[in-house]
């Protein structure tokens, strides 16, 4: 893939789950290299609410 992540790692990403009922939670490099691969600002590819991380 042109991002350089594998179809694998990609695929979790549309899904939005890391493994079954645990959110996705991708690298800020992996964030980048989407951003630049398909031409958006990365602030498209954030949730624009902040997810709560207070139970991790």
């Amino acid at each position: 893939m042109a991002a350089g992540i594998s179809r694998y790692t990609y695929q979790k990403f549309e899904k939005g789950e890391s493994r079954p009922g645990t959110s996705a939670n991708p690298s800020l490099q992996n964030v980048l290299a989407l951003s630049q691969v398909f031409g958006v600002p990365i602030e498209e590819l954030l949730p624009s609410t902040p997810p709560d991380l207070s139970d991790r």
